[in-house]
């Protein structure tokens, strides 16, 4: 614990953990070769050695000055990070000693002789991030409360320890440490949400300074200290309560119990000006009762709590008593009111001007390649498990775009669309693919050349068809002479029977008989097609093939003089389409290249929390161009009806 005062008012800082010098080198080195192998230990060693050094780093005392405050801050963050890349790769619990030789020792920051010794990765995580804490308090004392930077430092800094101490609580550090064995006290959820509560209280603090130096109205600066003393009662009630209630130094604990009553007394203090103001001084004479009532209280129990502390808390009570005696003489000449009964007034009104700033930011190491080579397999079945999940999206919505691109040609070929409209334009022309096609039938002779080539066909299966008779002839012939010899020389003849030798032969026999039959239907059904279909395709000698296309006349009068306009409608609506079909066909692309962009493992290996939390965030990316499609597919079918019924105008 530390103390200092900036401005008027007396804050705590936390002091850090004291650890034993630890060498993580040799036992991570020693479960890489023996987990993984040699190969991998010696790649390794440059992330092995950074650690080490980072780990060293926090074993070294701080210094109280601001620069070295900041270089600390970033060494426990920087080893923080380390650790949750260090994690989900090396097993170091109690429970799973794969990892040998390996303890990390901590002395109780509130009691010095009190300490730990586990080979947890909890336990060093706990540590580092109370220490986390415990330095974001000391760079907040360190500020120059008296000017508007070093207030603007020092509420930033509590907040951001309360963050620290948040986290300890809130990510289940601090209950798996509890779980991994006997403990200290400091590093226990109870622990952490007291700290959290008693930084969130010095920063609200902090806010109550600035009001009050910029001259705010009595109101705010009432509810600014309201939520000052809530807060520092939180933080009195969890010291008061097992486990931390024989723990912690009784001035300590005066400490912030005196702070409790003095800004439950600020409050009333400021609220009771408000009051006055007004001039409803039955209240305020009531206000100020109730808060020199709680400052008298409170200044009984406080034992050994600093002087600059008291003398603020008695100038506050002289402020008071002076402001109560002068509403009284008023009351009594002027007002004449009836003073209300202090359990008939309502609670005083608080604005929460705080919260534990967020370290998810800085300690995340997603961005950090230490050990990055070493892949568990639990991690990998946990990329898989999303990797799965991603094609599923990937699967579903490229049905959906197949699905929705072969709905518009069915509905405009029921439609004859555009084929109709070309066609009335005198304007038809053959896609491209479809012409190269044409032309590449009419070089090799047209429709007449099918029949070559059909010829051909038939010559190649009756080669195909004796070859596999003469096949059969010569196994056969084989197992006659086996088996005339097997009789003749009985026992003597002791050459394997010709149905085992010749087993492989027959069965890839078989399975050529089996595909000539295949073809040589395939082949019947070819030829049946090409012979009905065989005056249809006379077209194909019409050069150019243009020429051979149906046209559609126009009427010869117009009978309501509409037609170009429901063209014009049709081909706009067609051109929509065409528009919706690109963008799908982009917005698959997209999810393509999202996939192949889509890398979780890093995040995976760096995570905090449960792989289900990690996937479900992540998979949200794919909801933006899954809603994408689904608009595209929606206004498609809106674009067909409305063609539809443009088509039957």
């Amino acid at each position: 614990m530390a103390s200092a005062a900036g401005s008027s008012n007396v804050m705590l800082a936390i002091h850090e953990k004291k650890t034993t010098p630890t060498d993580l080198y040799r036992p991570l080195r020693l479960y890489i070769a023996s987990a993984y192998s040699e190969r991998e230990a010696a790649a390794a060693d440059d992330d092995l050695s950074a650690v080490r050094d980072l780990r060293a780093a926090v074993e070294q005392p701080s210094l109280p000055d601001p620069s070295s405050l900041e270089q600390r801050r970033d060494a426990l963050l920087a080893y923080a990070r380390a650790l949750a890349l260090v994690e989900p790769r090396f097993p170091i619990s109690p429970d799973r000693a794969h990892v040998h030789s390996l303890t990390f020792t901590w002395h109780d920051a509130f009691k010095g002789n009190k300490k730990c010794a586990l080979a947890s990765i909890h336990l060093e995580k706990a540590a580092v991030l109370f220490n986390l804490g415990a330095v974001y308090s000391q760079i907040a004392l360190a500020a120059d409360r008296s000017t508007d930077v070093g207030i603007r430092t020092a509420c930033g800094a509590f907040q951001s320890a309360a963050g620290a101490f948040a986290w300890l609580r809130e990510s289940g550090v601090a209950a798996k440490v509890v779980a991994a064995g006997a403990t200290t006290v400091d590093v226990t959820p109870e622990c952490a949400g007291m700290l959290e509560k008693l930084m969130l209280a010095q920063a609200q603090e902090c806010f109550f300074e600035k009001v009050i130096a910029g001259g705010k109205p009595p109101a705010l600066c009432s509810k600014v200290a309201r939520q000052v003393g809530i807060f520092y009662e939180e933080a009195y009630a969890a010291l008061s309560a097992p486990p931390l209630s024989q723990h912690f130094d009784k001035t300590w604990v005066s400490h912030v119990q005196l702070k409790a009553a003095q800004f439950y007394a600020d409050a009333c203090y400021r609220y009771s000006l408000d009051l006055h103001e007004k001039e409803e001084i039955a209240e305020e004479i009531a206000r100020l009762k109730i808060g020199m009532s709680a400052l008298a209280d409170a200044k009984k129990a406080a034992k050994g709590v600093a002087a600059q502390l008291l003398d603020s808390v008695n100038k506050l009570e002289s402020n008071m008593k002076t402001n109560l005696e002068r509403a009284m003489k008023e009351n009594d000449r002027v007002y004449l009111m009836r003073v209300p009964a202090a359990g008939s007034l309502g609670a005083l009104p608080a604005a929460s001007l705080v919260k534990p700033t967020s370290l998810a930011e800085v300690l995340d190491a997603s961005k950090e390649r230490l050990f990055s080579s070493l892949v568990p397999d639990g991690s990998m079945k946990a990329l898989s498990k999303y990797t799965e999940m991603v094609d599923n999206i990937i699967r579903t919505q490229a049905e959906k775009l197949q699905q929705a691109s072969e709905i518009t040609r069915v509905r405009l070929k029921e439609m004859d669309l555009p084929d109709s409209i070309l066609s009335l334009e005198g304007s038809i022309t053959l896609p491209v693919d479809l012409k190269e096609d044409v032309e590449a039938v009419q070089i090799s002779g047209g429709p007449a050349g099918l029949e070559s080539e059909l010829q051909q066909l038939r010559d190649l299966r009756r080669v195909n068809q004796e070859l596999l008779v003469q096949t059969e002839e010569l196994l056969q012939k084989e197992a006659n002479e086996d088996a005339q010899f097997r009789t003749q020389f009985g026992s003597r003849w002791t050459r394997p029977q010709s149905s085992t030798l010749t087993k492989n032969i027959q069965d890839r026999l078989n399975l050529f008989a089996a595909n000539l039959k295949k073809a040589a239907d395939s082949d019947s059904l070819i030829e049946r097609g090409v012979k009905e279909s065989y005056p249809l395709m006379s077209i194909l000698d019409k050069r150019p093939i243009e020429s051979a296309l149906p046209s559609i006349s126009r009427p010869i009068m117009s009978l309501d003089g509409n037609e170009d306009a429901i063209v014009g409608a049709l081909k706009q609506s067609l051109r929509q389409l065409e528009f919706l079909g690109a963008q799908r066909a982009g917005l698959e692309d997209m999810l393509k290249e999202m996939k192949r962009k889509d890398d979780i493992l890093p995040k995976l290996m760096a995570g905090v929390g449960s792989h289900d939390d990690l996937f479900k965030k992540e998979i949200a990316k794919y909801d933006s161009i899954c809603a994408e499609i689904a608009d595209n597919i929606v206004a498609q079918e809106q674009l067909l009806l409305q063609i539809q019924v443009s088509g039957h105008t």
